[in-house]
């Protein structure tokens, strides 16, 4: 009885010392633990997402893939092989299961290191959440109290949302979510009893259990998982097995693939978002909505693209990237995996020649067919305006072991191809009220994120000559002066350096009407008229285009177009004649969202009166967006709905429309004519080519879309002796706007009033007279009527609507 008693007390004393000790420890630990009703509000870090209009995945930005899910949306199937290998007790225990302690304890004692944490579910939340990953004993005491704290605040579905959405999976997943669109490119919801059970594998090790690094052991781990839920009668024998015989297929992708091709779009928006939210910007889950459409923007990287390679393609083969013949199948495939595919365009490697064609190895590793006839253009490139002979066969373009370019075509097969060293940009703007509805700055982003649209300052050409006549029309000038396309000579005063400008092909065609002095691109005719109507004039006048001041060159060059302008502020100056003279400012953001999809920002551009706002783009004020300097927390925020803005009128609507009307003669007539192509009557727009080729622009609209086009080298060196505004960028804008304005109706700004049609005399520009020959109407201001019928002098006059004041010209 005594040893008995003894025993008795000596257990209570160590069970009485057990509990002292926890007890303490408590007391000790628990006023250092944090909070866990931090848990009910928690904010995971969420990617910043951009989408276009109509709602397609342009691109993902943040150190984090993750894509929060409720615990509605997690499937059962998941549930279960999640819990058959992290905690199957976890429906019965209370944060702590003491056998898994225990045995977690026993095999410390027997190896003398660590080898089993016996964590719940519930331990490892109050690990990820507020702990690190230190081994350690007090880290352990914390983590079993702070689980006991977690399970008497959140319910069981709770703790379990925390778990799945918190867990690194490897590949920069964190939750499973985006486990699911990295390693099969589906949400959680599709995925099979097998896929699923792979990925309850991966938070034991996701290096090692990674299904795409080690698909062998990811395939061990998830067999034992299924068999351990068939041991818990979570599957029944046929589901069992049928899972056990799918095949491991997985590939690595982004997280939330994009749906889209746009990163030159996303690079803008993301900058964007970081101006205005800093760091918040990668970890908030914002969602940005664009005002970029998918089917145009698609229809603008393929026009830019195909406008590049035709043009390179002119100038012949510059040779092979790289000239492996020294290595051997394993070395060549070792290269290629070296190479990114760049604006479509893939790397492969000549592996056979004969006489229809050459088989190459492309980087999925197989052997692929490239036709001979797509390889015909490839005559040797010698300079920018010489090319060697005409290639016979196969073997005269490219030998064995060759790195060269393929483009797969629609149907599947492979063109031979190159990549373009002249560069490019398109524009296309919604002219009621700015949108950029698609926007591309370079053949390739992944080549150079050099963003040409808005970036790149070069000098517009003759498509800035629209801008120096719509001043004249302000200054009295007619569509119907006469302007003597004569040489000019211009004496520096200070240096005495003389500067004689000339056309292009260096021609002179003497008096001629203002508006075939457009539409044939006269230069010596827009430098007397900016010199009629002054520099300063034409500087402030300009200011109505939006176009920057410091840009503009205040000597007679201007009206050449000497500027230096990017193609995004070229596309917002021809807005103006495109919507009727309203100044309207570019924008791409429309929206922005919070991780729950409450509105923080929703655009209200000026637009202009009398054009409906379309449904895809919210009007709210841009003042709404919440300042973020001094506000951490801005997602809560709640934009404030204003009325539409009104665009500013900036030029008389008479002017525009005539300004229109001309240009509209510029592709009827002139230098755009190969636009005729779209058998449309409502476009109107100026061609541009700069001094020695080295600049090719073309700007035209109608009234839906305002679009430019640009084209040349980054480092400007001449496009060639034949290339101009109407051979390079005048094919990409029709390309594009055949897309874009397919199933159109025909649209323009409407005719305003106080306009007049006269017939006039082509030979004077004047009132033509009862049965004059040759006589036909022109488009006037009916405050700016031509001058009433007289007879003409032998000697040429400049017909100005007024008399000229003098000017320091010598003609001769």
């Amino acid at each position: 009885m005594r040893l008995l008693k003894f025993l008795s007390w000596t257990c209570v004393a160590l069970l009485s010392a057990v509990l002292l000790g926890f007890s303490g420890t408590y007391l000790y630990l628990s006023p250092s633990l944090p909070s866990v009703e931090t848990l009910r509000n928690v904010r995971m870090q969420v990617p910043l997402r951009v989408y276009s209009a109509d709602g397609k995945l342009i691109a993902e930005f943040g150190e984090m893939r993750r894509s929060p899910i409720h615990f509605a949306d997690i499937p059962q199937d998941f549930v279960d092989a999640l819990l058959a290998a992290e905690d199957d007790n976890f429906a019965h225990h209370y944060g702590v299961d003491v056998k898994s302690l225990m045995r977690a304890a026993a095999q410390l004692l027997k190896s003398g290191q660590i080898q089993t944490g016996g964590s719940t579910i519930t331990m490892q939340v109050a690990k990820n959440f507020f702990l690190s990953n230190e081994r350690s004993f007090s880290r352990k005491i914390n983590e079993i109290l702070l689980a006991l704290q977690i399970e008497r605040t959140l319910d069981k579905n709770a703790i379990l949302e925390l778990y799945v959405n918190k867990i690194y999976l490897g590949n920069r997943a964190y939750g499973i979510e985006a486990a699911a669109q990295i390693y099969y490119g589906k949400s959680i919801g599709e995925l099979s009893l097998a896929q699923l059970a792979m990925i309850a594998g991966l938070p034991k090790a996701p290096s090692r259990y990674n299904p795409v690094v080690n698909p062998e052991r990811a395939k061990i781990r998830r067999d034992w998982i299924l068999a351990r839920m068939y041991e818990l009668g979570k599957i029944d024998q046929q589901r069992y097995q049928s899972a056990l015989a799918e095949a491991v297929e997985v590939r690595q992708q982004a997280a939330s693939p994009p749906e889209l091709e746009a990163p030159y779009v996303a690079e803008m928006a993301r900058a964007e978002i970081v101006g205005r939210f800093g760091s918040d910007a990668y970890t908030e889950g914002y969602r940005v909505h664009t005002s970029v459409r998918s089917d145009l923007q698609t229809a603008a990287n393929r026009a830019l693209r195909e406008g590049l390679l035709a043009y390179d393609q002119r100038h012949g083969y510059r040779g092979p990237e790289q000239r492996l013949a020294g290595l051997d199948l394993a070395g060549w495939q070792a290269k290629l995996a070296e190479q990114r595919t760049l604006g479509g365009l893939e790397p492969a490697v000549v592996t056979r020649i004969d006489g229809d064609g050459i088989q190459v190895l492309t980087r999925a590793g197989s052997e692929e067919r490239v036709d001979w006839q797509s390889m015909k253009w490839a005559r040797p490139h010698l300079n920018t305006n010489s090319l060697g002979r005409l290639p016979g066969k196969p073997a005269d373009v490219v030998r064995t072991g060759d790195l060269i370019r393929v483009q797969r075509q629609d149907d599947g097969s492979l063109r031979f191809v190159q990549l373009p060293q002249a560069q490019g940009a398109l524009v296309s703007l919604d002219p009621a009220d700015g949108a950029i509805r698609a926007l591309i700055g370079g053949f390739s982003f992944e080549q150079s994120n050099y963003n040409r649209a808005t970036q790149a300052k070069r000098q517009p050409g003759s498509s800035f000559k629209p801008f120096v006549y719509s001043a004249a029309l302000d200054k009295g000038f007619t569509a119907a002066s006469l302007i003597n396309d004569a040489p000019i000579e211009f004496v520096d005063p200070y240096t005495g350096e003389i500067w004689r400008p000339k056309n292009d092909n260096n021609t002179f065609l003497g008096p001629i009407r203002m508006r075939e002095a457009l539409f044939k691109s006269r230069n010596l005719v827009s430098i007397r008229l900016l010199q009629e109507i002054g520099i300063g004039y034409a500087l402030d006048y300009s200011k109505r285009f939006s176009l920057p001041p410091e840009e503009l060159p205040r000597n007679f060059s201007l009206a050449l177009g000497t500027a230096n302008l990017t193609p995004l502020e070229v596309t917002t100056g021809y807005a103006v004649f495109a919507n009727g003279g309203y100044r309207v400012q570019p924008y791409l953001i429309t929206r922005i969202d919070n991780r729950d999809g409450e509105p923080l920002f929703l655009a209200n551009p000026p637009r202009v009166p009398d054009r409906q706002m379309p449904p895809s783009t919210p009007q709210a004020t841009a003042a709404a967006l919440p300042d973020t300097s001094s506000d951490a927390n801005a997602s809560a925020a709640e934009p404030v709905a204003e009325a539409p803005i009104p665009a500013e009128r900036v030029l008389d609507p008479r002017t525009a429309y005539i300004m229109t009307n001309m240009l509209q003669d510029v592709i009827a007539r002139g230098t755009g004519r190969r636009a005729m192509s779209l058998g449309r009557s409502d476009l109107a727009g100026k061609t541009g080519t700069t001094n020695e080729q080295k600049d090719s622009w073309f700007a035209g609209y109608n009234g839906d879309f305002v679009t430019t086009a640009w084209s040349g080298f980054d480092q400007p060196q001449s496009l060639g002796r034949h290339e101009y505004g109407g051979t390079v960028a005048l094919p990409i804008w029709i390309e594009y706007m055949g897309v874009a304005l397919k199933d159109r109706p025909m649209h323009l700004p409407p005719e305003p009033d106080g306009l007049l049609r006269l017939r006039i005399d082509p030979a004077t520009g004047r009132a033509a007279t009862a049965g004059a020959s040759g006589a036909f109407f022109e488009l006037f201001n009916k405050d700016a009527p031509p001058q009433p019928a007289q007879e003409v002098s032998s000697s040429f006059q400049d017909n100005f609507g007024s008399e000229p004041a003098p000017v320091p010209i010598d003609l001769f």
